[in-house]
């Protein structure tokens, strides 16, 4: 029997993922009300249920108190019932962009400020998420991408933590990213911009690749990366972090930068038990 709690952030996805646990052969209840909550576990977990996954969805609401979930779910544990949870998560900012595309109150935003909403119940979650046994960042997620992280865990079974790792190129006349951990340039290598059959095409292209790849410094300075964020990974982890942005630099984020994050993708890919994210921000401008 699995039984899984589905929480988090409002707008991170949540109803999305029970969506995807559904799919995938779980028995999905959402907003269940609160006194049921224990009555219910009760009943999945019984030896003699006929269901073997069941996912519940549970969110911070204006007319409830979250302690109360959490009272009852802490009794459900100390009476020896096996569940996991499962906590979806977001920057605030993006969530705040959700919110406002999607024209929605947010449930705490009784002011009607969202980032005051926001505010408020990442504090009420915070204890639940600190005690959660997976945590998946949505942010820079796409829909497959985490229908993905859900089959690694819920499917595949495999060892996971919760680090997110997105990989981004960018170029320098556009801005750093503001949420980089980790930033790296490659100006220093040959520009594919100043060859005229490479100039209008990408990292995304071979001809480009090719090129930036067939220098020994672009092949050293891969392996030398590769190889540190390789040692940096399990320490993470360790500490608890859950997401990290390593941002690779060119002038223009066309050439350089998007080879070289693509090389790092693939070299980082299917290595570990962590999420991994590719994204090429100044691709197209």
């Amino acid at each position: 029997m699995r039984f899984v709690i589905v929480t988090g952030m409002s707008g991170s996805g949540k109803r999305t993922a029970l969506k995807m646990l559904e799919d995938m052969g779980f028995y999905c209840v959402d907003n269940l009300p609160v006194p049921l909550i224990g009555k219910f576990a009760e009943l999945v977990l019984s030896p003699k249920g006929e269901i073997s996954k069941v996912a519940l969805g549970l969110d911070v609401r204006a007319d409830q108190s979250f302690s109360d979930i959490e009272k009852i779910l802490k009794e459900l544990r100390e009476s020896g019932y096996v569940f996991e949870v499962l906590f979806m998560e977001a920057s605030n900012q993006v969530l705040v962009k959700r919110y406002k595309e999607s024209r929605r109150m947010h449930p705490l935003a009784v002011d009607g400020r969202i980032e005051d909403g926001i505010l408020k119940e990442r504090k009420i979650l915070s204890s639940v998420k600190a005690d959660s046994d997976y945590i998946i960042d949505t942010s820079k997620l796409l829909t497959r991408e985490l229908k993905e992280e859900l089959e690694r865990i819920f499917i595949k079974n495999e060892e996971y933590n919760s680090l997110m790792i997105n990989i981004m190129s960018f170029g320098f006349k556009h801005g750093i990213p503001a949420d980089s951990d980790l930033v790296f340039d490659v100006r220093f290598l040959p520009n594919p911009f100043y060859i005229d059959e490479l100039k209008n095409k990408t990292g995304n292209e071979k001809e480009v690749q090719d090129y930036v790849m067939n220098f020994p410094e672009a092949t050293e300075f891969l392996d030398k990366l590769s190889e540190m964020i390789s040692f940096l990974i399990p320490n993470y982890i360790k500490e608890g972090k859950y997401q990290l942005v390593i941002s690779i630099g060119c002038t223009g984020g066309k050439h350089r930068s998007v080879t070289l994050a693509n090389e790092l993708y693939q070299k980082l890919k299917n290595k570990g038990n962590y999420g991994l994210t590719l994204t090429h921000r100044d691709v197209g401008h």
